[in-house]
């Protein structure tokens, strides 16, 4: 399947999905079950991975700041804008595109062998709202909260590493997080959410549920939907940035 082709069809598909549901209730209870499965279903890793993100940030920081010149608030400060502006949003999202993203394109590219999708094609169910259109709304529900949750938990861990280790007094480091603080890096990091998770659902989505096979089919599918998403987050990483800090 050649680029433009690929890039076609992923077009109609968001297009198709945009439609009036045969019975909301229904895709009530789809978007409902999305919701638990992408958002509780990643909470631990991504709780796991945001507080060491942020305990190993403040040791490297640190460990980096030898200069008597500065004061030892930076590191809180650089701790700070590191979590909010690229690890919370961006590395939490690559680790949800294996995550979600794999689990997604499994899921659709099995009904897709099984011919569960072409059962409800032939009872008169727009597939393409009723399954994808739950996942990705359900994603830009859940998936930025669980971005500001790994911000607020890197900066914790940062303050807790820095703590444990006596490299930052928590009062010293409770200081650095105020100062000269830009609320528009949060604003930043809330748009960087919303469009990597539409990105995460809606790729994974369109690998799925065009899958053509069998089972090998599904796995290379899978891994081509994660490694796509991946390469499409941060080039869009980049334009974003490119995009917004230069004015923000």
């Amino acid at each position: 399947m050649s680029f433009i082709t690929a890039f076609g069809r992923y077009v109609l598909m968001l297009k198709e999905m945009i439609s009036k549901p045969e019975n909301p209730s229904m895709y009530w209870k789809e978007f409902m079950h999305q919701c638990v499965e992408i958002g509780v279903g990643s909470l631990g890793i991504v709780v796991i991975i945001s507080f060491f993100i942020g305990a190993v940030s403040t040791v490297q920081t640190a460990y980096q700041l030898v200069s008597p010149l500065i004061p030892q608030y930076a590191i809180a400060q650089i701790v700070r804008e590191t979590v909010i502006l690229e690890f919370a949003p961006t590395l939490v999202c690559i680790v949800l595109a294996g995550v979600v993203g794999s689990k997604i394109a499994s899921e659709l590219g099995n009904m897709r062998v099984s011919e569960q999708i072409d059962a409800l094609e032939i009872m008169g169910i727009n597939t393409k709202t009723y399954l994808v259109l739950p996942k990705i709304a359900a994603a830009l529900l859940m998936i930025p909260g669980l971005i500001v949750l790994s911000a607020a938990l890197g900066i914790w861990g940062g303050r807790v590493a820095g703590s444990l280790t006596g490299i930052i007094p928590p009062s010293v480091y409770d200081m650095g997080l105020r100062v000269n603080f830009n609320s528009f890096s949060v604003y930043f990091m809330l748009i960087k959410s919303y469009v990597f998770c539409f990105i995460i659902t809606s790729i994974s989505a369109f690998f799925g549920f065009y899958v053509e096979g069998g089972s090998l089919e599904i796995g290379q599918s899978s891994t081509r939907a994660v490694v796509i998403s991946c390469i499409t987050i941060l080039g869009a990483d980049y334009i974003l940035s490119l995009l917004l800090l230069s004015n923000g």
